[in-house]
């Protein structure tokens, strides 16, 4: 029994809501294919079987899976792809492949059903065929992770992935752009993105932590009371990034609009009601002092003053932004007036004292509002600027709409969410379940906010609900030669798509040192150490770029005495032998050869018996002067 023609795409729609009710873990698994939809996957006869069940009234059981289930949907519009993989199939799939030819084509991306609906000139089929031969623009991984050996790439290709997702293009897109125009025009988008916030860089280490990762409670000197200390709930890197992600949204405070803002509070000459107080309140802005020190603090600026007053005056100068929120202390428990920031950093000599200024359109002002709950049961401090991470614009929107009157009510969302993108570097070195801790279940696709099974949880220390944004994409990096990916974390390893990058000799086609031709000698030194050792580490190619600039032997001989040498002897702990192999230096005359081997002197420890040292008959030595031999180096693929 076939297909019955009378299913159409709103029964396949149907079916697939169907499906997410009753649960994909419930149905039948298909063995070689998977419907993609919205970042899910379905079997695609189960799909027909439910589309059936809303087209006709019963289950259909009776069809034939493989090409038959696809093509009927891939002609409906719908993308089809290999199980367990991201590759997209084409129509007639299996007998094509049967004939020996492959039509696995680009990265997984839902299909731009919209623009097949609108082609009058060609049938539904043939333009979801024509979708499926280039990935679609707007669907990446939420979690991937860069793997392979030291030098194939790694950091430097996250930022085209970062670029891709950012853009909502395909990767292919961006290669294309970097034959074109050059790597330099998608690092510069790269780091405007950076500094837009759009994008996060961190490294993990074996010292990294929750704390640092997500929130933690951390010291600070007071600047009142010398040596007393107090503490602050700092937010992690990441939370610090998805709350930035979480808060994509315009917000209108009459006729202004402020994207994202962060709650600061600032004293004004301390507490309570104070001339410096009344003046900023009249003539908006804020201002704090430490006039006796310079005008502009810069990061390595050396002050007497602790570190903590170093930390304000960074603050107030580089991370309030226009636009952020400001609260005025009036004492350990409420404030006094709430405003919006709208100058840049200011020193301003025409005051005697408290020089540093910005400007500030005060909301409301001459209030008196306990705070207290809304910034978790913690007293308020003398610190002249810190940022209220328990606060949001959301907490105060009440204080203000009551006392100011002014409209506030006006969240604007964009029309397209923007993509935001996490970059962990060397992600297998840190201690994964300390450093996610509960949070490594809410990076889950479909644990996303706003996603169909979406979890949040309540964080140790702030006891605020916490869920990662689906807009939040991870992009890590994994050197195998520090960790296999069979030893990654397995928590780890289900979450993510693994994309390995080997080393690339046709990178170094074409660069001839000396008539070295690098690409060979990349080339035979990695089939050896797979050999000898696996493919995990093998050399990258991007030890060996550096030469399509600057083409010498001197270069050369740099690499390999620096870079290369030292990583065989880590890689071999030290057994020459193998090295030598590597390098082709047992074919080689002596001169050669980068590692000579010495008999041992046995008259050196006189007459010894019954020590390991009566089987010690050579010692081995790295031979300098091979690098800046040319002949050395042909020798490794020519012997």
């Amino acid at each position: 029994m076939g297909i019955p023609n009378n299913i159409k795409e709103s029964h396949l729609l149907q079916a697939i809501e169907k499906i997410n009710e009753i649960g994909v873990d419930s149905l039948r698994a298909s063995t070689k294919f998977e419907l993609y939809y919205k970042g899910r996957k379905y079997p695609p006869k189960e799909v027909i079987r439910y589309a059936n069940v809303a087209a006709n009234g019963t289950e259909l059981r009776d069809f034939s899976g493989g090409d038959e289930s696809n093509n009927y949907l891939i002609n409906s519009g719908f993308t089809i792809v290999l199980k367990n993989t991201d590759k997209i199939i084409g129509l007639d799939y299996t007998k094509k492949k049967a004939r020996g030819i492959n039509h696995i084509i680009g990265t997984l991306n839902e299909m731009k059903r919209e623009e097949v609906k609108g082609k009058d000139k060609i049938s539904m089929g043939q333009a979801a065929q024509r979708n499926g031969e280039r990935a679609m623009d707007h669907w990446h991984d939420k979690n991937i992770i860069l793997y392979g050996p030291p030098g194939t790439g790694k950091t430097y290709n996250t930022v085209k992935y970062a670029v891709a997702i950012i853009e909502k293009k395909a990767m292919e897109d961006i290669e294309e752009e970097v034959m074109k125009d050059g790597y330099e025009q998608i690092k510069k988008r790269y780091d405007e993105y950076k500094e837009k916030k759009r994008v996060q860089f961190t490294t993990f280490h074996q010292s990294y932590g929750y704390e640092e990762f997500i929130e933690g409670i951390k010291p600070v000197i007071s600047e009142e009371k010398e040596g007393e200390i107090y503490y602050t709930l700092e937010p992690g890197v990441f939370k610090d990034f998805c709350d930035t992600a979480s808060r994509d949204k315009v917000i209108s405070i009459g006729d202004e609009k402020f994207l994202n803002p962060t709650v600061w509070k600032v004293s004004l000459e301390g507490a309570g009601d104070n001339p410096t107080k009344r003046e900023c309140f009249e003539n908006g802005h804020i201002r704090i002092g430490w006039d006796h020190l310079d005008e502009k603090i810069e990061y390595d600026t050396p002050i007497t003053e602790s570190d903590s007053v170093k930390r304000i005056l960074l603050d107030f100068q580089e991370k309030m932004e226009i636009g952020d929120i400001v609260v005025s202390l009036r004492s350990k428990e409420s404030i006094d007036g709430i405003g919006i920031i709208t100058g840049e950093y200011e020193y301003d000599q025409s005051y005697s004292h408290y020089r540093r200024k910005r400007n500030v359109r005060w909301l409301v002002k001459n209030i008196n509002v306990n705070i207290l709950d809304l910034n978790g049961n913690k007293n308020l401090t003398l610190s002249s600027v810190y940022r209220l991470n328990r606060i949001t614009i959301t907490d105060l929107k009440p204080i203000i709409e009551k006392y100011s009157g002014e409209n506030f009510g006006s969240v604007k969302e964009p029309q397209q969410e923007d993509n935001y993108v996490f970059i962990i570097d060397e992600i297998n070195r840190g201690n994964i379940s300390k450093i996610f801790g509960e949070l490594i279940t809410l990076i889950e696709n479909q644990k996303r906010l706003g996603m169909t099974e979406e979890i949040t949880t309540t964080l140790p220390y702030s006891q605020k609900k916490f869920g990662v944004p689906s807009n939040v994409y991870i992009v890590g990096t994994m050197n195998t030669a520090d960790r296999s990916i069979a030893l990654l974390d397995t928590a780890l390893r289900r979450r993510f798509r693994f994309v390995e990058m080997l080393p690339n000799a046709s990178v170094l086609d074409g660069v001839m040192v000396e008539e070295i031709d690098i690409k060979s000698m990349l080339e035979k030194m990695n089939e050896r150490i797979e050999v000898l050792y696996d493919r995990e580490h093998m050399i990258g190619h991007g030890y060996f770029t550096e030469l399509k600039q600057e083409p010498t032997l001197k270069k050369l001989a740099h690499i390999f005495e620096n870079s290369i040498i030292p990583l065989l002897q880590e890689y071999f702990y030290e057994d020459y032998q193998k090295i030598q192999l590597i390098l082709g230096d047992l074919n080689k005359e002596n001169e050669y050869k980068f590692v000579r081997e010495t008999e041992v002197n046995r008259d050196l420890f006189g007459h010894v018996f019954g020590m390991d040292i009566d089987n010690l008959d050579l010692t081995y030595k790295v031979n300098t002067a091979a690098f800046t031999n040319a002949e050395s180096y042909k020798k490794i693929y020519n012997s």
